[in-house]
């Protein structure tokens, strides 16, 4: 038996073509989804098992905005009388320039229309909090 036989190397190449399939995909998911992220208010919207807030914190700054569509702030004077919408904003914009890590938190009633909630959102939003959370009630357990 001759030994003149030539021993194969092992081929130490990668095949990449996989990764360039997958690299592909991952594109233009975030190429489709970018959009759709940076669209609307910025909403810290409450998870299901979310935490309420922490008692020994500071109060919030709420906003309350009930069925007819008025507006209502927790802080001032006659916390209980409507507010009008440029008022709620310079008095919004005051707490938060003397307050600047106050939470602020919109508290709607369930029959008001969307539409008027993301009003409310963005005359916070131009009045200069950073973000708004929504506040819920736990929903009850039916037997």
């Amino acid at each position: 038996m001759a030994r003149n036989r030539a021993r194969r190397r092992p081929m130490s190449e990668i095949n990449v073509v996989p990764y360039i399939d997958v690299m592909l995909v991952l594109l233009v998911i975030f190429v489709i989804t970018a959009p759709l992220l940076s669209q609307g208010v910025k909403v810290d919207l409450p998870q299901a098992d979310a935490q309420p807030l922490d008692v020994e914190s500071q109060e919030p700054l709420v906003v309350t905005i009930d069925s007819t569509g008025s507006y209502y702030v927790n802080y001032g004077e006659n916390q209980r009388s409507p507010v009008e919408p440029g008022v709620l904003a310079a008095r919004v914009a005051a707490l938060l320039r003397h307050r600047p890590e106050l939470s602020v938190v919109v508290r709607g009633d369930e029959n008001v229309p969307y539409g008027d909630v993301v009003l409310l959102m963005t005359i916070l939003q131009s009045a200069g909090a950073p973000s708004v959370g929504l506040m819920t009630e736990t929903p009850q357990e039916t037997r």
